[in-house]
């Protein structure tokens, strides 16, 4: 695989008019939080601060702040200081441009113009193309990483960074994030709740996408995170790659497949992906999705903006019958409030 030279500097990364540019991008959604109106009463002279500590390499990573969110399963978010979420927006702004463009364009996640609804309908499309419109049969390989985000090698993805980036500057300072963070063991693991650790990886899963398109030449294959798709009209050659993956995420990338979260079924079976169970000509939310919009509407008690969240996730499939249920259920909680 031809790796392309990242022709940014250190500078770009660093400098003033880049920092400014991503405290920008950082506001977004964030002014309303204590940290960030902080951070802003001594704006510019933090601003300086971090460009100073970058400029002599003195810079140092702080700790994390850990809590548990369920989105729907639970999951263990580590949170940064202000100033290192600042810089993760500042170095995500210079290398993202230049990686996304050697991704492969069924990689779905935390991409621009990307994204779930993106990778479901391509879903459909490669289920239509792979069928010939339906007039043969086609089987769905699923797979699943294993505790993905705490598995990342740090040394194996700093190796894969250095192929690309040639200034040992810039390398200094990724290898900064990186190190600020362990998970099972030291050098293992990127924290879920980084804009970086997105970018990184994507990265380190690139290695992946170009293995299963040209090694193992998978015309039909979407990833998303860490979950992936491949469609085939011939099972046993979908049985056939399972070895062969399995091989190459262990001796590669140390990664491991989900033992529980290797399936192959047909299409028209229904193939859960996503939060959809994708069929023929239609496709359904899951039913655990279904209980969970229910339960987070009741807890909500029919607040607009949940419901009007929850119709627009349901206005991407045929979930006639769930959207007037909801809309039941927000209009019972509207009479209660106005008695």
């Amino acid at each position: 695989m031809s790796r392309f030279q990242f022709k940014h500097s250190y500078n770009n990364i660093i400098c003033l008019e880049n920092l400014l540019n991503a405290w920008k991008e950082f506001l977004n959604g964030k002014r309303n939080r204590k940290d960030t109106q902080e951070f802003q009463l001594r704006l510019m002279s933090n601003i300086l601060s971090l460009h100073e500590s970058l400029a002599t390499k003195t810079y140092k990573h702080s700790a994390y702040k850990a809590f548990n969110i369920s989105d729907p399963k639970p999951r263990r978010i580590h949170k940064a200081e202000v100033k290192d979420r600042l810089l993760h927006h500042a170095i995500y702004r210079i290398l993202y441009p230049s990686f996304n463009r050697v991704f492969i364009s069924d990689s779905f996640s935390c991409r621009l113009k990307k994204g779930t609804h993106k990778a479901i309908d391509r879903f459909r499309t490669f289920a239509r193309k792979s069928s010939r419109n339906h007039t043969k049969t086609v089987w769905v390989l699923k797979c699943d990483i294993r505790k993905f985000f705490a598995s990342i090698d740090q040394k194996i993805l700093k190796e894969i960074i250095a192929s690309y980036v040639p200034d040992q500057d810039i390398l200094w300072l990724v290898s900064q994030v990186i190190d600020s963070f362990f998970s099972t063991a030291p050098n293992v693991g990127l924290p879920l709740g980084n804009l970086t650790s997105q970018l990184l990886v994507n990265i380190y899963m690139n290695e992946f996408d170009q293995f299963v398109k040209h090694r193992i030449k998978a015309k039909y294959y979407i990833r998303y995170a860490d979950d992936f798709v491949i469609f085939s009209r011939d099972k046993d050659w979908l049985s056939g790659l399972i070895p062969a993956i399995r091989t190459f995420l262990a001796d590669i990338l140390h990664l491991q497949l989900h033992p529980q979260k290797i399936s192959i079924k047909t299409i028209a079976s229904g193939v859960d992906y996503l939060g959809w169970v994708t069929f023929l000509d239609h496709r359904v939310v899951r039913t655990v999705t279904k209980k969970r919009i229910m339960r987070e509407i009741r807890r909500k008690q029919g607040k607009r903006e949940t419901v009007q969240s929850y119709l627009g996730l349901l206005s991407h499939g045929n979930s006639w019958g769930l959207k007037r249920i909801v809309n039941d259920l927000a209009e019972e909680y509207k009479k209660e409030q106005e008695k």
